[in-house]
């Protein structure tokens, strides 16, 4: 079958797009590309013909789905997409998803086996220059089935019921529409809207079990942040924690501005602010604000301040000569 170039690149283009949603609308199809619908009937059997399992779908848009195997031709990537792929899957070896390590390694070596030299070289390259940092120890594992499964469900629309237990223990049974899912550290959030209490949420991807898609589709609502991660920030901020410390700072509010991490940031005058910044631990709320270089003090509460002393103490100590 000979295609012309123009061809040619409009079936890798329709391809990636099969490979990117799990099923398209024909028209849809039609105007991402610019073509007529016909053109598209046209191109989609010159992908069945090459191999790859483009189904119709029916209905009174009709559309298309690649179809999941063993059979699946290979993945096409450019340059950047194979780069970003391997470099995320060498990062998956220390990250917090349970499990994934060693088959984020065996996916690596079997991707660099297909890369084409040039880009094998800078990959390795890539891999030899740097190291990792494992900043964090322990902490909580996510499941990467249902990680996965909730992203499949972000991607397609479609509402979930899982497992879910707070952080008092409760258990629960849930049914959502996921919006995204964000990555902070070494945790996972899913920000979706909670069909059974009617309002968004926040969860913790470590406390879901039993995700379980249902087969109905929703109209995603207007998340009321930004963007997720924003909300999900935002989630944090407002929701009680053991430990709530109050602290003046003897710099402008301006100066902290780009250290939105540390909490609450108010003004009080030109040169003095002050953050609020709460945590379940007071270790990690101590260290937190000792990371703060300007002058400052802590208001309390009493037990914060308590650990911060002897962590003060503890540090003389050990320079003490």
């Amino acid at each position: 079958m000979r295609v012309s170039e123009t061809t040619s690149s409009r079936l890798l283009t329709l391809l990636s797009l099969l490979q990117g949603r799990r099923d398209w609308p024909g028209m849809e199809l039609a105007d991402r590309l610019e073509v007529s619908p016909r053109t598209i009937r046209r191109d989609v059997e010159r992908l069945r013909t090459l191999g790859y399992p483009v189904e119709s779908m029916t209905g009174p848009a009709g559309g298309y789905q690649l179809r999941a195997g063993t059979a699946m031709p290979p993945l096409l990537l450019d340059d950047d997409e194979a780069i970003a792929i391997a470099v995320s899957l060498r990062t998956a070896a220390g990250s917090s998803v349970m499990g994934i390590e060693e088959t984020a390694v065996r996916a690596l070596v079997k991707l660099e086996q297909v890369l084409p030299t040039h880009l094998r070289r800078r990959v390795q390259a890539l891999q030899r220059a740097t190291q990792t940092l494992q900043v964090y120890a322990g902490g909580p594992t996510v499941d990467p089935q249902c990680l996965t499964a909730l992203a499949a469900a972000v991607r397609d629309t479609e509402r979930v019921r899982f497992s879910y237990t707070a952080r008092d223990q409760a258990p629960s049974k849930r049914e959502a529409e996921p919006h995204s899912l964000v990555n902070a550290g070494r945790r996972w959030y899913l920000v979706a809207w909670d069909c059974g209490r009617s309002d968004w949420r926040t969860f913790r991807v470590d406390r879901i079990e039993k995700v379980q898609p249902i087969g109905t589709r929703f109209h995603p609502r207007t998340l009321p942040a930004p963007d997720a991660a924003s909300y999900v920030q935002q989630s944090l901020r407002n929701y009680p924690s053991r430990y709530e410390a109050r602290v003046t700072v003897h710099a402008s509010a301006e100066t902290l501005q780009g250290r939105r991490w540390l909490g609450d940031i108010t003004p009080i005058d030109d040169t003095r602010c002050e953050l609020r910044t709460n945590d379940d631990h007071l270790d990690w709320l101590a260290m937190r604000i000792a990371m703060i270089p300007e002058p400052y003090e802590v208001h309390g509460p009493p037990e914060l301040i308590e650990r911060m002393r002897a962590i003060a103490e503890g540090i003389t100590r050990s320079t003490e000569r």
